[in-house]
């Protein structure tokens, strides 16, 4: 049956655009943040491995890193020792204080602080370099040259990052129990036989690998996140300092939420000493 001929066509209107699901963009973000962490993991055992490059970051990331490391270590471990010591001693309980410092500082105070020190002085660094390099259209002129940029710079990079933390965790733990120590027996009169003998009586072994531990995941936490923002930063320059800010932020906060699961489950699986 035709139309009328006055009558104007009949319009089909499209379909109304879905709005987007809200948080849908964050977590594209952190699916793409693990599409990466995972691709590094893969990438690592690939040949060939870029050893200059890692040389050069472990250096660089090493030397940006180790006097303020160093420097931080000393407050923390003088904060933890004389608070503990105050509180022991209100307690009755000061044969216990240099167990109590020791212990925080191994297992809480160094990895926290030697991660920090990597996310703002190393992670911040990477990610401005990778920021740099995409704005220039560096990374697209790798993978059109068929190489990988993730195995070229990023690898080398977040295994840096993971050595260094490891070696800058031994050297804040010895320098915070020395500020403790030090504090400890010089300012609060204790005594450094008991504060040597609680210590030896309740820390064990395990201890010191969970610090180990969470300071190589910490470092690998950083290498990732800097490099993830390094290489999907905004336009232009301020797009560069504004993925800096962001990569060191996320770092800050995955670290805490990290740290909480990492001793909640080595107090779970880890009995205590004499337990």
């Amino acid at each position: 049956m035709s139309q009328p001929p006055n009558q104007p066509p009949t319009r089909v209107l499209p379909p109304p655009a879905r709005k987007p699901f809200p948080g849908m963009a964050a977590l594209r973000e952190t699916g793409r943040l693990y599409a990466l962490a995972l691709e590094v993991v893969r990438c690592t055992f690939k040949r060939p491995f870029q050893f200059r490059e890692f040389i050069g970051q472990f250096w660089f990331i090493a030397s940006v890193s180790l006097l303020p490391a160093a420097l931080v270590a000393i407050p923390f471990g003088a904060v933890i020792a004389l608070h503990l010591g105050s509180l022991t001693t209100q307690i009755g309980a000061q044969s216990f204080t240099g167990a109590a410092s020791v212990l925080a500082i191994i297992q809480q105070a160094s990895p926290v602080v030697t991660a920090l020190l990597i996310a703002g002085a190393g992670g911040s660094a990477m990610c401005a370099d990778l920021g740099s390099r995409t704005i220039r259209e560096e990374i697209d002129a790798m993978e059109v040259l068929g190489v990988n940029p993730v195995q070229r710079l990023v690898v080398p990079r977040v295994l840096a990052a993971m050595g260094v933390a490891a070696f800058l965790n031994g050297l804040v733990s010895v320098v915070g129990v020395l500020g403790g120590y030090f504090f400890n027996v010089i300012m609060q009169g204790g005594t450094p036989g008991a504060y040597l003998a609680s210590f030896s009586a309740l820390a064990q072994l395990p201890d010191l690998w969970i610090s180990e531990i969470k300071a190589v995941i910490f470092g690998f936490v950083a290498g990732v996140v800097a490099a993830y923002r390094g290489l999907n930063p905004g336009r232009g320059p301020k797009g560069v300092g504004d993925a800096v800010n962001q990569s060191v932020v996320i770092t800050f906060l995955l670290l805490f939420l990290l740290n909480l699961i990492l001793t909640t489950l080595y107090l779970q699986v880890v009995p205590p000493k004499g337990a």
